[in-house]
């Protein structure tokens, strides 16, 4: 809740920290549309479409590992240096696979890119607890989520643009310089954070976040079922998961325990419901509406610019200054609006009933982000809000990219036929659910206003 007289965003105090924050999610968020974008022209120019997926599943499994890192890290050292080093090598993976002369050294690039960013990742959210009061940190939360509309929005586009007119490889090339103006304007809020007095909980291993980082890039390949024994490497990578993930997390985390464990499950089951329905909207318009795939994508653009309006939401309406509430409520229109938009793969239904849908999902996941990011940081004490980080982002990733494979394979099953596409929305729908019961466990920390 905003405190009247609170120094705002852009004040001289805060200007260019909140610049700084801004750069480095519209940076980490144009690469992600980016490679996207162009990805296609990177695999016909190597001749290895095989290893498509490996572009993307190699910097996700590669960043649980530098999450983890990043958190032990920080609660010992401060945030300062491991968001330079995090910058400086999401940098360097960036020069890496712009120069590289084969698909082995660009996917190298990739991990190198993955590596760096879930250090700076942790470092972020760490600033954000050490730059700004706590009435702020819910406008700072939007800032961020701000940061990915525009590259939703031009991203696509301005990537195409650049590697038609000058090939694929500046697409990466450019980027590094807005990297080092954002690092550099974080200069002053680096100088505030001070390595904590106490010692932070036990860091979880990080023997157990490689175990977890190789098996979320195992699932991500085998779910593409394009490798020999895809289903035996599957069900072992997903077993190695279930054994790692809850030694990297608080515990409870998986099971739904009242406070800081309620928060994490909520937030990465809701983020792992959004994702897994929103990979099939835009196809089940092109196939159930005959829509161009231009017309269907028009469909993200509304959902990031709703995803926006519910973090604005959580941070200025004051009937929803608690954020406890606002985590339910989020949850409950993801939920609900998933639902809404199972209504795309009927031909018969007007288009603008699962637009509206979406709309109403994009905005529950707007303001469940942002209100458990706050959360995150007011259970948290100072020397344990590197690790509280970390661990949050790591089940995020976690939860996203195991249920997208795991969708994702049964989806192939199907054929893209019309049962699977219904599969999909009911799972996702599930999963929403679930994010609610683990919602309704969230309590409020003794910290909070």
């Amino acid at each position: 809740m905003t405190v009247v007289g609170a120094p705002l965003l852009w004040s001289p105090r805060f200007r260019a920290t909140t610049a700084g924050l801004f750069l480095l999610s519209v940076l980490f968020a144009f690469e992600s549309f980016a490679i996207a974008t162009v990805m296609p022209v990177v695999g016909r120019e190597f001749d290895a479409l095989s290893s498509y997926p490996l572009a993307f599943a190699a910097p996700i499994a590669v960043s649980v590992f530098a999450i983890c890192l990043a958190g032990v890290w920080i609660d010992r050292a401060g945030p300062g240096a491991a968001l330079y080093v995090g910058v400086a090598v999401f940098a360097a993976g960036l020069i890496c696979a712009a120069l590289a002369p084969g698909m082995p050294v660009f996917l190298a690039g990739r991990a190198v890119q993955g590596f760096g960013s879930g250090l700076a990742g942790v470092a972020l959210y760490v600033l954000v607890a050490v730059a700004y009061p706590e009435e702020l940190r819910a406008r700072v939360f939007t800032v961020l989520t701000s940061g990915w509309v525009l590259p939703a929005l031009i991203g696509p586009p301005v990537a195409g643009g650049l590697a038609d007119a000058a090939g694929w490889r500046w697409v990466f090339a450019v980027a590094p310089l807005p990297a080092t103006v954002a690092a550099v304007a974080l200069i002053p809020a680096v100088r505030q954070a001070r390595p904590p007095d106490t010692p932070g909980r036990t860091a979880p291993s990080l023997w157990w976040a490689g175990v977890a980082a190789v098996a979320v890039l195992v699932v991500g390949v085998a779910g593409r079922q394009e490798i020999a024994g895809w289903p035996l490497a599957a069900a072992v990578a997903v077993a190695a998961v279930f054994r790692s993930v809850p030694r990297l997390v608080p515990a409870g985390t998986w099971r739904f325990a009242a406070g800081l464990p309620a928060v994490l499950s909520a937030r990465s089951l809701t983020g792992a419901a959004f994702f897994g329905a929103e990979v099939y909207v835009p196809l089940a318009l092109v196939q159930f509406h005959g829509f161009t795939p231009a017309h269907a994508g028009m469909f993200l653009t509304v959902s990031a610019l709703a995803w926006f309006a519910g973090s604005w939401i959580a941070a200025h309406v004051p009937v929803l200054s608690d954020a406890v509430l606002r985590v339910r409520w989020g949850t409950a229109a993801v939920a609900v609006g998933i639902g809404a938009s199972a209504t795309v793969l009927r031909p018969e239904v007007w288009p603008a009933v699962p637009l509206i849908g979406w709309s109403v999902a994009s905005l529950g996941i707007g303001i469940v982000f942002s209100s458990a990011s706050v959360l995150l940081l007011d259970y948290s004490p100072p020397e344990q809000t590197g690790a509280n980080s970390a661990a949050m982002q790591v089940n995020d990733a976690v939860a996203q990219s195991v249920w997208l494979c795991a969708g994702g394979t049964l989806f192939a099953a199907s054929a893209a036929a019309a049962w699977g596409f219904a599969a999909m929305f009911a799972g996702a729908a599930v999963v929403a659910a679930g994010a609610y019961a683990a919602a309704a466990r969230i309590t409020a920390s003794s910290s909070m206003r």
